[in-house]
């Protein structure tokens, strides 16, 4: 459903008195998506990995040394980009520790602020078992 002419003034307004306001804020609520650029370069890091394999096999295939090891660093490259952006690309990002924030599953420990060794975390959690 369209906004009526009077709607639509009201947000040009608001608009305007965000961007008066903070436009640091208003200019990252403008870009839009922020995952968009996260995609962007996790795709150029698993293209990278591709492209690095092919040049470490051609240099395996050719006895050649440096084109090997340029083939390597390549995919490795990619993956590091891969890795990075992992998160981001796919929306897993971490909140802030709140229970049920974004990012994070309320019911599992969101009630904890921070994290506890693997130890008490493995004693809690047999615990939880043997009561239930």
């Amino acid at each position: 459903m369209p906004l009526s002419e009077h709607e639509q003034k009201l947000l040009e307004q608001i608009e305007r008195a965000l961007v008066d306001d903070d436009p640091k804020f208003a200019s990252q609520v403008r870009s839009g998506d922020r995952r968009k650029g996260a995609r962007r370069k996790l795709q150029l890091g698993a293209l990278l990995v591709v492209v690095g394999l092919a040049v470490l096999v051609g240099g395996a295939a050719l006895p050649s040394v440096p084109l090997g090891v340029a083939g390597f660093v390549v995919m490795l490259a990619g993956a590091v980009l891969g890795v990075l952006n992992y998160k981001h690309a796919t929306g897993a990002v971490e909140g802030t520790g709140t229970a049920g924030g974004p990012g994070r599953p309320a019911g599992r420990g969101a009630a904890k602020a921070k994290r506890q060794p693997l130890k008490d975390r493995l004693e809690e959690r047999f615990r939880r078992r043997y009561d239930q």
